[in-house]
């Protein structure tokens, strides 16, 4: 049998060591809250990253072009382009210089007007117009005025 002394010692050792096993716990707890709160800050910088990117990108696109203005006039006035924009060189020239603004003009498939030996080929009032037109010249018709 053990005596008084050595089970006194005893306990306060399995008191110590169950101190130790619950600060240990605690102190897992701990360490794994930081780490959420960690995780946590790293996905919402990344979610508000994202969000300004998309945003930026959201106001450049919805930015008026360069050429509205132009390309309205140019649509409000009956100007049709004819291309070929999945392939043709050309056609993605003349578009280029647009811009933005390329929504604006009335576009269509060359396959749409029989005749058409180039492309682009800009048609108006009967008068067609082909390959790729300069602002300055080509495009500024005075009827369009």
């Amino acid at each position: 049998m053990l005596s008084q002394e050595k089970q006194r010692q005893l306990a306060e050792e399995d008191k110590k060591r169950e101190e130790e096993k619950r600060q240990a716990e605690e102190a897992s707890v701990q360490h794994q809250s930081f780490l959420k709160a960690k995780k946590f800050k790293v996905w919402s910088i990344i979610v508000i990253i994202l969000l300004l990117i998309f945003g930026a990108f959201a106001f450049a696109r919805s930015r008026p072009g360069k050429w509205d203005k132009f390309a309205d006039c140019l649509t409000e006035k009956g100007m049709v382009m004819y291309g070929a924009i999945e392939w043709c060189s050309y056609t993605q020239k003349q578009a280029a210089m647009f811009g933005r603004s390329f929504k604006r003009l009335d576009y269509r498939d060359h396959s749409k007007l029989p005749g058409i030996k180039k492309t682009p080929t800009w048609v108006f009032k009967g008068e067609w117009l082909e390959g790729v037109q300069s602002f300055e010249r080509g495009l500024c018709f005075p009827e369009l005025g």
